[in-house]
């Protein structure tokens, strides 16, 4: 008999089990295969920016990932040419240094918790899509069986060599990145001598004075040779990372050559643990949907490793599409919604390569480029740009959407009227740290309407009726006091629109837009349920 599940989940890295987890959450039955026979380990990614941290506060996990985790303080970027740049990381854009694989424990841990466990060593070999459902056939490695399985949805999360992303025939478009990386872990001890490492990396000389490298930092070593980055684990281990020259090996003897050469001298590896050879790829999928089947993760997209932006790409991928997903499947949306997926990450995706590509070729400059990008660091610092607007773009605020969650975008003649909007507002489409959805489950899946001002003024009343009218779409959410002014979060974190009372009817006709036509005589907010 043919096994039937509402969405089928291939992989069970940090990606799918996120994506499976959310659809839980919201009520979704969900079926997770991995063709692995057991759980990836390693380190691998390792940087929680705050779109990682908001769904691990959703699934109820942010008091033990924090507990786990490093939490720096600032970026120390360390410049070959003598001095430092340090970039400062506020309250809203910490991210937290855990290993992908006590990631991956967590998440699949709110996924047991839901009643949901991962199939290891189950392969998809054959995908059939419908109109109204996805076939696949299960081939589980440790026997040679067979099963099929029938779902309505299918997610590929199965990583850069996606079977899904193969059998739907989608071209993954991009090239190799042209430079190879050195990555080791283990125990260092000594004191920095930043002087030195500064004679060593100009050819001048430097003063003999030594420091300890701060625990509770993320450094960047910009040297004459390239860059280096060291950053602290929790286990008190440290992680280098650089690139390299052709026919480098991977040995501990070329791990403590690279901090040598360009880390702030005084250092030695004591222990290491784990040591590779590791190139990247920016390539992105021509489209993130085909029908009943989506990609997300790096089945949809790779990209450079420099700024740690892997997970904070591919976990917001699933954040998108898991409120839509489950709205569909529960009958509160239209299945129009889901068309917004793909134009949505996809424009993140073009701006994430954008800023990782840059990143990595600064990463690999000569001496002469070299010398600039210092030079500019410094102006950047001076100026306070890294503070206001690198910190915040790497954390994720500076992310955003294009109109189009729903269908067409607002008419010129009403962009116009809108213009009264507050200027301290944030704008459709973006994040803000200001606003962020309240993680409780009870407001899972729903839009959020923070709206501040006078409770008897026209704008609380229109809210209150809103929310009245669409109960499983969004909650309403008042604040007394304060100039009057809303703000209507998606369940994703990214602002759907904000302004004046005028702007809230504007804002509930186009969310009324994504509601299913009910039954005739059915009164506004009855007929759906979770």
């Amino acid at each position: 008999m043919t096994r039937h599940t509402t969405v089928l989940v291939v992989g069970a890295g940090p990606c799918g089990l996120a994506m499976a987890a959310q659809l839980r959450r919201l009520d979704v039955d969900v079926t997770v295969v991995d063709a692995q026979s057991r759980p990836h380990t390693g380190s691998r990614a390792i940087l929680l920016w705050p779109p990682v941290r908001e769904v691990l506060a959703e699934l109820g996990l942010a008091e033990e990932a924090a507990r786990a985790a490093v939490r720096p303080a600032a970026l120390h970027y360390h410049l070959g040419s003598g001095g430092s740049v340090r970039v400062p990381l506020g309250a809203s854009d910490i991210p937290l240094v855990l290993p992908q694989e006590r990631t991956g424990q967590l998440l699949a841990q709110a996924l047991a918790d839901r009643g949901t466990t991962v199939e290891w060593g189950t392969r998809v070999s054959r995908i059939t899509p419908a109109a109204d459902s996805v076939r696949a056939t299960l081939t589980r490695e440790a026997d040679g069986t067979h099963e099929e399985i029938e779902a309505d949805w299918l997610i590929g999360a199965d990583g850069l060599h996606s079977s899904v992303r193969e059998a739907l025939d989608v071209a993954f478009s991009g090239a190799r990145f042209p430079a190879t990386f050195l990555l080791a872990e283990g125990r260092i001890t000594g004191t920095t001598d930043p002087a030195g490492a500064d004679a060593r990396n100009t050819g001048g000389p430097g003063a003999a004075h030594t420091a300890h490298l701060s625990t509770q930092e993320i450094h960047y070593f910009l040297a004459r040779t390239g860059v280096a980055l060291l950053a602290p684990l929790p286990s008190g281990e440290f992680r280098l990372s650089g690139a390299v020259p052709a026919g480098t090996a991977a040995t501990a003897e070329h791990a403590q050559a690279l901090l040598d050469e360009r880390g702030p001298g005084g250092l030695r590896f004591t222990e290491v643990r784990s040591v590779a050879l590791f190139s990247s790829e920016e390539r992105v999928a021509h489209t993130l949907r085909s029908g009943r089947c989506f990609l997300v993760g790096d089945a949809a997209h790779v990209h450079s490793p420099i700024g740690g932006q892997g997970l904070n790409l591919g976990i917001p991928d699933t954040r998108n599409l898991a409120w839509k997903l489950a709205g569909v499947v529960h009958g509160r949306l239209r299945p129009s919604v889901l068309d917004s997926y793909d134009p949505e990450r996809r424009a993140v995706i073009a701006q994430t390569l954008e800023a990782t590509g840059r990143m990595a070729r600064q990463a690999v400059a000569g001496p002469v480029a070299g010398r600039v990008r210092n030079l500019t660091w410094k102006l950047l610092q001076v100026t306070g740009v890294l503070t206001r607007f690198y910190a915040p773009m790497l954390a994720g605020w500076r992310s955003h959407y294009p109109d189009v969650l729903f269908g067409a975008p607002l008419p010129d003649t009403e962009r116009r009227t809108g213009r009264s909007r507050q200027r301290s507002l944030p704008r459709p489409g973006t994040r803000d740290p200001r606003w962020t959805p309240r993680p409780t489950d009870t407001l899972a899946g729903r839009f959020q309407l923070f709206t501040h001002g006078d409770p008897a003024a026209p704008l609380a009343a229109r809210a209150a009726r809103l929310a009245a009218d669409l109960p499983d779409l969004i909650a309403h959410i008042p604040s007394d006091g304060g100039q009057e002014h809303f703000v209507l979060l998606r369940p994703d974190g990214y602002v759907a629109a904000s302004g004046s009372a005028d702007d809230l009817s504007r804002a509930g006709r186009r969310l009324a837009s994504l509601v299913p036509a009910l039954p005739s005589g059915t009164p506004a907010g009855e007929g759906r349920s979770r």
